[in-house]
């Protein structure tokens, strides 16, 4: 039997924003997008529920040294809330655990029960979520049946507005912090309201300074595959994107070569705290750094690229 020729990977560099369908795993599409590309190393930036769609940023090659700082961005939601039924899981595809009627919300009302929801607060994380106990995720133990006391999370959610709503169903924009369960934020404001709610359709529409007006679908990428992976090499977006809401530094060339050597320099009128984007004098992105407490600009994560 003939053995079969194991394609070769290639170093790419960049982010892909993909529009993740649903009833995908987002290592699944991970892993899909991977193979399109014939990349040698590939992240993504936050996992996103099997049922919801939308913005998953994608790092290749030098660019997953920024996903981490993606992981820690603000996300929005798009999500649609059927009041009534309370389900296991706080979406659509749990069992449901009970009907109840749907009281008359008027906008007083409703509003009062989303305010409850916005700014800081604790969330409890759902048993059937990616978060690990003792090395398992949570997911793994609540398909055994199996449910264990979870610690709660302090998250913020900076907005939350009703778009559109009908009898039984509510539509809304969530504006929030990195951790934040849409799922438990259904649920809860559900029992808010006394009739229970769970998440009908989600869809993730932002990600840090990343909307949805740029996104490839998964048949867009195959469509384009087809011509050739380096094709494909188009859609990505610099991985200086990933960070563009930091201000910058342009490095003359003896400091970035001292700077790309690990050490801390000196840039006049450089801001006096935060996170920066580092450039050579030339144009040329370095990664990111940070200030220290003396004014100098340290290296937080460096790209070779």
């Amino acid at each position: 039997m003939a053995r079969r020729t194991r394609v070769s990977c290639r170093e790419v560099n960049g982010i892909l924003l993909l529009d993740k369908p649903g009833g995908l795993t987002s290592n699944a599409a991970l892993q899909q997008v991977k193979h399109l590309y014939r990349a040698c190393k590939a992240g993504h930036t936050g996992s996103l529920d099997p049922l919801a769609t939308g913005l998953l940023p994608i790092c290749m090659g030098e660019a997953t040294k920024i996903s981490a700082f993606l992981l820690e961005a603000d996300k929005r939601y798009h999500a649609a809330l059927k009041l009534g039924v309370r389900t296991v899981t706080g979406d659509s595809q749990g069992e449901i655990l009970m009907r109840r009627p749907v009281p008359r919300l008027d906008e007083d009302l409703l509003e009062r029960a989303l305010e409850h929801f916005r700014g800081r607060l604790e969330q409890i994380p759902p048993m059937h979520s990616a978060v690990k106990r003792n090395g398992i995720p949570l997911y793994k133990l609540a398909h055994q049946g199996i449910e264990v006391e979870r610690t709660p999370r302090e998250v913020t959610v900076y907005d939350l507005k009703v778009t559109a709503r009908t009898e039984d169903l509510l539509e809304l924009e969530v504006h929030c912090s990195k951790g934040t369960y849409v799922r438990t934020l259904a649920d809860d404001l559900g029992e808010r309201l006394g009739c229970g709610a769970h998440v009908a359709a989600l869809r993730r529409v932002g990600v840090g300074g990343f909307d949805g007006r740029r996104m490839s679908t998964m048949d867009d990428l195959t469509a384009l595959a087809n011509e050739g992976p380096m094709v494909l090499d188009g859609l990505l977006l610099g991985m200086e994107t990933g960070v563009e809401q930091w201000p910058d530094i342009r490095l003359n060339s003896d400091a970035a070569y001292f700077f790309r050597q690990g050490q801390a320099v000196f840039v006049p009128h450089a801001p006096t705290c935060g996170l920066v984007r580092i450039y050579a004098g030339e144009g040329r992105f370095l990664g990111v750094g940070h200030i220290l407490d003396d004014g100098r600009v340290a290296p937080k994560r460096l790209v070779s690229c």
